[in-house]
Formats: structure tokens, C-alpha cells, sequence
């Protein structure tokens, strides 16, 4: 999926904004590698294209204090 940075976008805050972590910024970089070129702010209309990334399951073992 490709999306459109807006004004003030950098590349931390597009991951925050479609993946909701910035856990995935190296794998952004490493789908765009003209990125690097570019100022920390990104210009207003530059293409970023998303990679898929699974979603995990993260399912919690909650412990019942008195059954």
C-alpha cells in the first residue's frame, strides 16, 4: 500500500500513524530507499510505499487472584 506524506510527516510518525508502533521505521527505509535522501521533515506529497507486516496476536494470560 502506498500512502501521501502530509505537512509534518516524518518517517517515524507515517509508521505511528498506519501501524500505530514505530516498530516497523527500518523496514519503511528499507522499502523506500529514497528516503534517505530526503530532509528529516518529509515534503508534503512524497509516496511512501507501506510493506505488509504481519500483525501478531498478542494474547495475554491474565491470572485470577481468587477463583
Amino acid at each position: 500500500m502506498q500512502i501521501v506524506s502530509i505537512q509534518g510527516d516524518r518517517v517515524d510518525i507515517v509508521c505511528w500513524r498506519f501501524y500505530g508502533n514505530t516498530n516497523h521505521v527500518e523496514q519503511i527505509l528499507d522499502a523506500n530507499p529514497q528516503l534517505a535522501f530526503l530532509p528529516v521533515i518529509l515534503p508534503i506529497g512524497t509516496v511512501i510505499t507501506m510493506p505488509d507486516i504481519p500483525q501478531k496476536n498478542t494474547v495475554i494470560d491474565t491470572v485470577q487472584l481468587w477463583d
